[in-house]
């Protein structure tokens, strides 16, 4: 947290730990100091008096022959000041190099083991992706976290498996309670929720194969016995059963006029379109898919899911507001 800007006299302020590997670039303080503008306050850590970002503006000012110097404290841990450092030198001023943002990186996941790779990649100035690789790398990233904070504050957990079966338990205990209720208290979406709840009252595991340890994942199927054969032909009928269904209700969406001639109603139908494609293709696609796409793929449907479920919810609160306009 930072406060307000203040005066502060140079001598009682003291280097911290930069990010840089070379802390002071003096062609830089030179073209600084010869600016005519007031530069803008430093920030300084205000327990131990470190500067926290602001090096070159303060060597600048000391080339000046300034003895005091405007400040703005930033109050935290020393962990905290780091990282506020490395972001600060991320936006603005000399640019760090890919290595220092990097080292930062690492060091920054040393100490604050619970923050997501996206608030890691946002502060350090990388992509995801590079500070994913590096946790991988690292002793200290402590990949084996069951939860992480994102960039707007919320915890969440790594695995959604962990989420899953957290919510599992949730609605046992409670089954009478709403998909958001659980989302909240699981750190899942509302429609990961509803396929949890789908695959327990079926009798399922409410984690996917895909997503379970390798010691919960079913053995490899021997040959086909007339129970297995039972089994894939029910879940065969329940899929074209589902296709049917979902057939007959766009059939009708599609011949209502006052949904096919607007152009609204047509971009819906287009969408809706969309999802009956994938339902008569799902086996093809499954096949089709590379490996190494599964879980960005499973990502991006999860948030697509997500938002047609949202939709669905606004749908539902227009239809009862209507019918209480009615009556």
């Amino acid at each position: 947290m930072k406060g307000a800007c203040v005066s502060v006299p140079i001598s009682k302020l003291l280097l911290a730990d930069s990010p840089r590997s070379r802390a002071v670039d003096s062609s830089h303080v030179e073209l600084l100091a010869q600016l005519e503008e007031v530069l803008p306050p430093i920030t300084v850590h205000r327990d131990s008096m470190r500067v926290v970002d602001g090096v070159h503006r303060l060597e600048a000012a000391k080339a000046r022959g300034a003895t005091e110097i405007n400040v703005v404290f930033f109050e935290g841990t020393l962990e905290d000041a780091f990282a506020h450092a490395v972001e600060k030198n991320v936006r603005h001023g000399l640019p760090l190099t890919l290595q220092e943002r990097t080292d930062a990186a690492a060091r920054i996941m040393a100490s604050h083991a619970d923050w997501s790779d996206r608030r890691v990649a946002a502060t350090a100035g990388l992509s995801r992706k590079a500070v994913a690789a590096i946790r991988r790398m690292s002793a200290d990233g402590r990949a084996g976290e069951a939860v992480r904070t994102g960039r707007d504050g919320r915890v969440r957990p790594v695995s959604s498996a962990a989420g899953r079966e957290h919510a599992a338990r949730v609605l046992r205990e409670n089954p009478g309670a709403s998909l958001r209720e659980v989302a909240r208290v699981a750190g899942i979406s509302p429609s990961t929720v509803r396929d949890v709840r789908n695959r327990t009252a079926s009798g399922e595991d409410p984690v996917p194969v895909r997503q379970r340890p390798p010691d919960r994942r079913p053995p490899v199927p021997g040959p086909a016995t007339p129970g297995t054969v039972r089994l894939a032909a029910a879940r065969e009928q329940r899929m074209a059963d589902c296709s049917r269904r979902y057939a007959n209700l766009l059939h009708g969406l599609k011949s209502d006029p006052s949904v096919r001639l607007t152009e609204s109603g047509r971009l819906v139908l287009r969408l809706l379109e969309t999802r009956l494609i994938l339902i008569g293709e799902r086996d093809r696609l499954l096949q089709a898919i590379p490996q190494h796409c599964v879980p960005n793929l499973s990502a991006a449907v999860r948030q697509c899911a997500e938002a047609w479920d949202e939709f669905a919810q606004h749908l539902e609160t227009f239809e009862a507001a209507e019918e209480l306009g009615a009556g």
